[in-house]
């Protein structure tokens, strides 16, 4: 009796802490270790709260935008406005963006580092030093899905591996 109330925990435990990895028609694999959190917009897919690299005070966090099919602008106004974010320091790198076919689907990528200006686009933001941004747009069936990883610049890095391998997995889904 007491073994089958672990395995149930377990079950229940682990079916919980699962994040949504669909949307907008397409889908996608989570890295093991990343946790869905509570969204606070309907244009917001999904947050994934990542684990912080030793040393960082926070972990970083990629948030999945969708909203709508031909809404949220295009995908070069929106690298631009992510470039705009993050204003450059001493040593700092970026990454052009640069477009590739994942799956047949089209996906336009970037990344940079330095002052983040973190907040809600036309509010009021909070400067982050020391931080950086990853992004991706993939151009699904039913319009633009933005991937926006964002966080203290080590942590990022140390993400990357896990947001690369996301992307690669990204498929068109039934699922919405």
């Amino acid at each position: 009796m007491l073994a089958a109330l672990v395995l149930l925990a377990q079950l229940v435990s682990s079916h919980a802490r699962e994040a949504p990895s669909a949307g907008a028609g397409l889908g996608w694999d989570v890295p093991k270790g990343w946790e869905a959190a509570s969204t606070s917009s309907p244009m917001r897919l999904v947050t994934y709260k990542l684990p912080a690299a030793a040393g960082d005070p926070e972990g970083p966090e990629l948030g999945v935008f969708y909203f709508g099919p031909g809404q949220g602008g295009s995908v070069e106004a929106n690298v631009a406005r992510w470039l705009q974010q993050i204003a450059p320091e001493k040593g700092s790198k970026r990454e052009e963006a640069r477009r590739a076919m994942v799956n047949g689907i089209p996906v336009t990528r970037m990344a940079a580092e330095g002052t983040y200006a973190s907040g809600m686009p036309g509010g009021p933001t909070t400067p982050r030093s020391g931080w950086a941004l990853v992004g991706a747009i993939a151009e699904g069936p039913q319009g633009a899905v933005f991937f926006k990883l964002t966080g203290p610049k080590k942590s990022v890095a140390a993400a990357r591996a896990g947001f690369d391998a996301l992307v690669a997995s990204l498929r068109r889904s039934a699922a919405a």
